[in-house]
């Protein structure tokens, strides 16, 4: 292995808490496989009007859009998540903790976040104990459904540098 790629490989895996951090691919992807694309607005298990990868924002019944503005409407999105988790966050994150934090409050939003136990015991350094507080929010409307149960699952697994693919 070159010098070059070896120290990439290295580069990769350090903390970067002084830099601003984006989503990775495999962040995306999460969020893909549990959001799914809806082009048409529907409401979601909770009443809330929803369109493209998980959009609320301004949706109303019978709107519609393309493929391309739902991947906009994403893409926007993500910078705004990226900012609430650099912003609460006080320690330094792996990028596959960045990212299943980002993926978790793309779907809970940013006052769960800072209101979290998990984001306190996080800020404290207590990695280990994460992924059990990212699964402990499955429920919507206070019901536990099972496609939360599955992607907290998948957050939590994402966040330990662990496949998720297969949940």
């Amino acid at each position: 292995m070159s010098l070059k790629k070896w120290w990439s490989t290295i580069e990769k895996s350090l903390p970067t808490r002084n830099k601003k951090m984006k989503i990775s691919k495999e962040g995306i992807a999460l969020i893909k496989k549990f959001e799914g694309l809806e082009l048409t607005a529907y409401q979601d298990s909770v009443g809330v009007w929803t369109i493209g990868w998980g959009h609320t924002k301004d949706v109303f019944e019978g709107m519609e859009i393309s493929k391309e503005e739902a991947e906009a409407f994403l893409e926007i999105e993500l910078e705004e998540f990226e900012g609430y988790v650099e912003d609460l966050v006080d320690v330094d994150l792996e990028q596959c903790q960045f990212d299943a934090l980002v993926c978790w409050t793309y779907n809970l939003g940013p006052t769960n976040l800072a209101s979290s136990t998990m984001l306190k015991v996080l800020n404290k350094e207590m990695y280990e104990e994460v992924p059990y507080q990212i699964k402990r929010w499955n429920k919507a409307g206070g019901e536990v459904l099972q496609g939360l149960v599955r992607r907290r699952e998948a957050e939590a697994l994402l966040f330990q540098g662990e496949p998720w693919h297969e949940v």
